[in-house]
């Protein structure tokens, strides 16, 4: 067990960085958010155009990628959706084996039917070297390689607390729980 409680501690320092990389996005999305909003006023005012389809493009696909790659992330922090009513009720015992049913019956499934359809969407766009339908802006096969890749951390993510969950059934930990200073 010990062996797969070091695999989980790598895959869950893998996502904490991606984590934590991702999220000076949002700061840089807002930045040029800001910057798009103010060009496009000036713009009018003086006549001529600041703003680019590329600087659009890129705030989306900064959204994006702080929403795809952020989810393994939030899984490894407990920062998804929750029906909290019933699960803050009942036993750690009880919360791991709603994880376990969960993680098995949900997330495995639907993260691999996303995965197996977004590869060949990916490859398809990688194929023709997709480009943006707007004048000037990004190409589009580098933002839809970000679906697969965001799925595969995601699952790779639940198995890390599959493990954690298991190892605490079996006693070897105490109940994987996100502490104050580590949460998001």
């Amino acid at each position: 067990m010990q062996k797969f409680l070091r695999l989980s501690g790598i895959i869950d320092a893998v996502n904490e960085r991606i984590g934590r990389l991702i999220s000076w996005l949002v700061v840089i999305m807002v930045l040029l958010g800001a910057y798009n909003a103010i060009t496009r006023k000036l713009s009018q005012t003086i006549g001529i155009d600041l703003s680019s389809n590329a600087y659009i493009e890129a705030q989306w696909f900064m959204f994006s990628l702080v929403f795809l790659w952020g989810a393994g992330y939030a899984l490894k922090n407990q920062a998804h959706v929750r029906v909290d009513i019933l699960y803050a009720r009942v036993s750690d015992r009880f919360k791991a084996w709603i994880n376990i049913i969960g993680t098995c019956l949900f997330l495995f499934p639907l993260s691999a039917l996303i995965l197996w359809v977004s590869y060949s969407y990916a490859a398809d766009s990688w194929a023709i070297l997709e480009g943006s339908p707007d004048p000037g802006g990004l190409p589009r096969y580098l933002i839809k390689s970000a679906i697969p890749i965001a799925f595969i951390l995601l699952i790779v993510q639940g198995i890390s607390e599959l493990i954690k969950q298991i190892a605490f059934l079996k006693g070897f930990i105490p109940f994987p729980q996100v502490h104050e200073e580590e949460g998001i």
